[in-house]
């Protein structure tokens, strides 16, 4: 399972009921930081939450590429009349838990 939320970040500021404003890190700097409250979480304090942020690359128009490094498992999903081929793949920059 691949983590959904990615922080703690700390609200810096209160834009209106249902937008706020992150400290974000450097490294997140071309990421706009005001989000809806729909893309927040409350966060209860437990060390083994701690995520490191990877390294991404990202162009001028705020985009970034995903590869797919290694395959790591094939199958057959069969319906009742049709076969449809399932391919589990590890991406660059990722690690073998956050396969899809």
């Amino acid at each position: 399972m691949s983590p959904r939320h990615i922080g703690p970040y700390e609200i810096i500021e209160k834009l209106n009921p249902v937008a706020y404003r992150l400290d974000l890190p450097v490294e997140l700097e071309h990421v706009h930081n005001v989000f809806h409250v729909s893309q927040l979480k409350k966060y209860i304090v437990d060390p083994e939450h701690t995520i490191v942020s990877e390294h991404v690359e990202i162009t001028e128009d705020l985009v970034y590429e995903e590869c797919p490094g290694q395959i790591l498992d094939r199958r057959i999903k069969q319906l009742r009349n049709k076969q449809i081929p399932l391919v589990k793949v590890l991406w660059t920059n990722h690690t073998p838990q956050e396969a899809t």
